[in-house]
């Protein structure tokens, strides 16, 4: 769980971030996970983006992914979201949380 203040300082830096993935009409695949997964991994911290005719929201979407993934849900705004989940590999962390 993190705090309000390290919400914050992570919103900060996603700010500047791409979106890496598109959910749409198919859902989660296995694969998508696995991309995903790899993706925090490697990253941390990550944007992805619900498209309009996936049929569930980008909130639904970040909190299924979040449960699924053991990730925290840094932000949902409009059809765009970000997670966060710290990477277990010491070399792969590039954030320091306040």
């Amino acid at each position: 769980m993190i705090t309000s203040k390290q919400r914050a300082a992570l919103r900060r830096m996603s700010n500047s971030l791409d979106t890496i993935c598109q959910i749409g009409k198919g859902g989660f695949s296995p694969e998508m996970l696995r991309g995903i997964s790899d993706a925090l991994e490697a990253r941390e911290l990550i944007k992805l983006r619900v498209l309009e005719n996936s049929g569930i929201t980008s909130r639904e979407a970040a909190d299924e992914l979040s449960e699924k993934l053991g990730a925290e849900v840094v932000s949902v705004i409009g059809s765009r979201f970000v997670l966060y989940r710290r990477s277990s590999v010491l070399k792969n962390r590039k954030i320091e949380l306040p």
